[in-house]
């Protein structure tokens, strides 16, 4: 009996983590699985939890209104060594590069237990970009005892740092298993779909995100100095699901509200996102999962980023990078809605990050290294 502790914050950290909780769940025989959460993004991780059923064993729910992120730090830290002293896990799971993540690895390894990394070793090479991603995912290698690869580029970048190579093991990411475990239940009708009666079906649709902390001030502006020039296209609509950062909704409502063909909508719960982004034709975005997620749904992927830590998407064919410039990121978007054959062939292209199984993988090696 393997007994693990799954410490997340975030909605994109429980996106990628319930699906192997919920895989190792289901083996009870085999894995004793504790959940911490620590709430640092409270609502919208609440969402993913009950969308995966998952139930956290310990809620630790940091979050503060305008926190910054040392004292977000020391309180996940303070929170979470009581949580290891009663859990006594075997291994504690981390994934990505949050704050959160940050914090798991460190308390467990201040507790001496090991820290198994999921989607390990992906990195731009700059400290700044992003922000303050780069360096927690970093910071967790140096901490962690397994890397869990999402593809052979993130084990490269480990090797290449000087990580042992018996402790890197190639997985495939979690958020594919995710994503597809969405898309096959809405095609079912396991899970509801989402009312887009709205949309029209005769318009190509551009579903935006964009929130990353680099990209503050002149990046936005650029940001939505593109959507409104694309929004000047007589056979688009775009839709996009405003993050409640205020450093994002100050330019984003006042350059981009009420204009033709835009919809500024409040940030959407996972499932509908989903059933959003199977509608779209190109996805403009600055997230990362999305760029993951994107590919196993048939969708061409813009970048609004200068940087990228998974550059196997832009190798593969799947993503295009344009980074924050008006002229880049209309040129990009405009290329892939004029020429058909070239938005089918990137929608076709493999997905470099996975076929569904990484925590199938990710479980058994998990067994066969605690042996």
């Amino acid at each position: 009996m393997l007994r693990t502790l799954f410490v997340f914050g975030t909605r994109p950290e429980a996106i990628k983590l319930c699906p192997l909780v919920l895989w190792q769940k289901a083996h009870p025989e085999t894995f004793d699985v504790r959940v911490a959460v620590t709430g640092q993004h409270r609502q919208m991780l609440d969402q993913v939890l009950a969308v995966f059923g998952v139930t956290p064993d310990f809620d630790l729910n940091i979050m503060q209104p305008g926190q910054t992120l040392a004292s977000s730090a020391s309180r996940i830290l303070a929170a979470l060594e009581p949580v290891l002293r009663e859990a006594r896990p075997d291994l504690v799971y981390v994934q990505g590069d949050t704050t959160t993540t940050l914090c798991g690895a460190l308390a467990a390894f201040y507790a001496r237990i090991p820290v198994g990394h999921i989607e390990a070793g992906l990195r731009t090479g700059d400290m700044a970009q992003p922000f303050p991603e780069e360096m927690n995912r970093v910071v967790t290698g140096r901490l962690a005892a397994i890397h869990f690869a999402a593809t052979e580029g993130a084990r490269n970048n480990l090797l290449a740092e000087g990580v042992d190579a018996a402790t890197i093991h190639v997985t495939g990411n979690t958020g594919i298993d995710a994503v597809l475990w969405v898309r096959d239940r809405l095609a079912s009708g396991e899970l509801a779909g989402s009312d887009y009666s709205f949309l029209n079906p005769e318009k190509h649709l551009i579903v935006v995100t964009a929130h990353r902390r680099e990209s503050f001030g002149a990046g936005f502006d650029h940001i939505c100095e593109a959507i409104g020039r694309l929004a000047g296209r007589c056979d688009v609509e775009i839709v996009y699901p405003v993050h409640r950062n205020p450093q994002v909704t100050g330019p984003v409502y006042s350059r981009l509200a009420g204009l033709a063909n835009v919809h500024l909508i409040e940030p959407l719960d996972y499932v509908p996102f989903v059933d959003l982004m199977r509608r779209a034709a190109v996805l403009l975005t600055d997230s990362g999962g999305i760029q993951e997620e994107g590919p196993s749904l048939g969708k061409p992927v813009v970048v609004m980023r200068e940087k990228t830590e998974r550059p196997e998407a832009v190798d593969a064919g799947t993503v295009r990078l344009a980074g924050t410039d008006p002229e880049r990121i209309v040129g990009e978007v405009a290329r892939l809605l004029d020429d058909g054959a070239l938005r089918a062939a990137m929608s076709r292209v493999h997905n470099p990050y996975g076929d569904g199984h990484a925590s199938e993988r990710i479980s058994a090696l998990s067994l066969a290294l605690a042996r």
